[in-house]
């Protein structure tokens, strides 16, 4: 798969909701998360492996009470690089309702599988 042809299957599939679903079918076995350094204790840091991915999502899920709206935008590619601005209004068990704005970057390798992903966005506001 072409890196244009991941990042249009890996938005179509978010703006659904999938995020899981596109995982599985669009990451790397060995695949990276990385978040902004300098987390508060006890948040969802950087992880390695698709195993740790799934975790990662499944533990965000479980702290959202509720999805307001969410969006996904159009993807910029850039070789074999990829960005898209991704934003949610969520109500979080223990946060309240928080929207939430950042920049996600995506690696492609040369198998066609997402091996790198990056979040950028402020913290705390």
């Amino acid at each position: 798969m072409s890196t244009e042809s991941v990042a249009k299957r890996l938005v179509a599939l978010c703006r659904e909701g999938k995020y899981e679903e596109a995982q599985k079918e669009l990451y790397a076995q060995d695949a990276v998360s990385l978040e902004p350094e300098g987390l508060p204790p006890g948040t969802l840091g950087s992880v390695k492996g698709l195993e740790a991915i799934y975790e990662k999502g499944r533990k965000f899920n479980e702290s959202i009470v509720e999805v307001h709206s969410s969006h996904v935008s159009d993807p910029v590619v850039a070789g074999n690089w990829f960005s898209c601005e991704m934003t949610l209004d969520v109500t979080m068990k223990e946060y309240g309702r928080v929207p939430m704005t950042e920049i996600c970057v995506y690696h492609v390798n040369k198998e066609g599988k997402i091996d790198k992903e990056q979040f950028f966005y402020d913290m705390g506001g």
